[in-house]
């Protein structure tokens, strides 16, 4: 957004409003829009988790709106990654929206997002390894708008009943599969979590291994240390001491937590929610998961504000998104659906308002974030669907299908 002082200025921008899509607004400083001389509608497209998540959005839209003189229009989509696509295939996309980390390149290298990462002055207080992921060709396209990572879920009823003590914590490898082990019997598996990279990504990255390198331009994917870090869950899942959310008939680590099937799982801030909706009974705690050969590790999600490059009301769009990330929003969004801030001053009040949740705080300052490589989501979902048969198959040769999938989507995407 461009800053006007000027009543002149005012004036030039607003007789070029309709063939520009400026806007008169000026920011205040703290994420406020305070001038309402020309009023622009805006469409926000959002995929929500839930109510809470829909209602805290469009509170938000609605308090820009009273400060700003815009008027904004929440819609949910049912589809989000196939309603942007037709949106952007026909010129006529939401002003702002969700972008997921899966798509966000392929958005970027097709032209489709607004690039306003220069526009944004504090930019850098947002994580760096989330701004990093919602990169491209050097240019930080749109900021992310919460943050999650992962953590160790405990059951601590289940965890008490074995006899163990909060000192039983698991802080190493060797640690969780003696633990595991103890807790798996009578119906309780000691860890069970889904079966997909975004979870068990982190004993790849505990092993000092990764998929890409830092900037994503070259595949990491088959190396030693990515293959010490499944062979180790292969030995769990050999053992029985670790299963798969479908191999317990439930279809995500926190409904096994929830029912008592796992005694622990590896899932993110999220769980909050859904064990005070579908099991509030069930007591647990959160622990940092355990240190790998190469030491600590957890993967960091996000989805980023996205602005259309066709939107006519650009200027408007990441005025926005300054208000919806300011630091007392992310936390007021915190207090409403359960996200982490992406923001560290902002998650900085989160920790103090919410100590349960400090191992997924701390998280953050070591967390990878998520691959954003344009056409890369074909590959991981391959990945995925390779990790389904990990307890029998070969670490080494889903690792080396990987690194040759991999590097042919980066080959394609340059």
């Amino acid at each position: 957004m461009v800053t006007r002082t000027a009543v002149a200025a005012l004036a030039t921008c607003a007789a070029l409003l309709t063939a520009t899509g400026c806007s008169s607004n000026f920011d205040s400083g703290d994420g406020a829009v305070q001038d309402k001389a020309a009023q622009q509608k805006l469409t926000v497209l959002i995929a929500t988790s839930g109510d809470a998540e829909t209602q805290a959005v469009k509170a938000a839209a609605a308090a820009y709106a009273e400060k700003s003189g815009n008027s904004v229009t929440v819609e949910v989509a049912k589809d989000m990654n196939q309603q942007l696509a037709q949106s952007f295939a026909g010129h006529k996309p939401p002003d702002v929206f969700y972008v997921n980390s899966d798509q966000f390149a392929n958005y970027a290298k097709g032209g489709s997002l607004y690039p306003y990462g220069d526009e944004i002055a504090d930019k850098d207080v947002f994580s760096e390894q989330l701004r990093a992921s919602f990169s491209y060709d050097g240019k930080l396209v749109c900021l992310p708008k919460d943050t999650s990572t992962l953590g160790l879920a405990i059951n601590t009823g289940l965890w008490k009943k074995a006899g163990l003590t909060e000192k039983d914590y698991p802080k190493t490898w060797a640690e969780l599969k003696s633990v595991a082990t103890k807790l798996t019997g009578g119906g309780v598996t000691g860890l069970v979590t889904s079966d997909e990279y975004q979870r068990l990504g982190v004993f790849m990255k505990e092993a000092g291994g990764w998929i890409t390198d830092t900037d994503q331009r070259k595949m990491t994917a088959d190396s030693a240390a990515n293959v010490e870090g499944l062979t180790f869950v292969q030995s769990l899942l050999k053992s029985g001491s670790m299963k798969f959310a479908k191999q317990v008939d439930t279809s995500w680590g926190g409904e096994a937590l929830g029912k008592g099937k796992a005694a622990m799982t590896i899932e993110g801030n999220w769980l909050d929610g859904g064990m005070k909706l579908d099991y509030p009974d069930v007591k647990y705690a959160i622990a940092p998961l355990p240190a790998g050969p190469a030491g600590q590790g957890t993967l960091a999600y996000s989805n980023c504000w996205g602005v259309a490059k066709d939107s006519k009301h650009r200027a408007a769009g990441v005025d926005l998104v300054k208000y919806l990330t300011s630091a007392k929003q992310q936390n007021a969004f915190a207090d409403a659906f359960g996200v982490m801030p992406s923001r560290a001053d902002a998650l900085k009040t989160y920790a103090e308002k919410h100590p349960a949740a400090k191992a997924w705080v701390d998280g953050s300052a070591y967390a990878q974030g998520p691959v954003t490589i344009a056409g890369f989501d074909k590959v991981l979902s391959q990945f995925n669907t390779d990790l389904q048969s990990l307890r029998t198959a070969d670490p080494k040769k889903i690792l080396g299908d990987l690194q040759r999938n991999g590097e042919q989507a980066i080959a394609k995407g340059n």
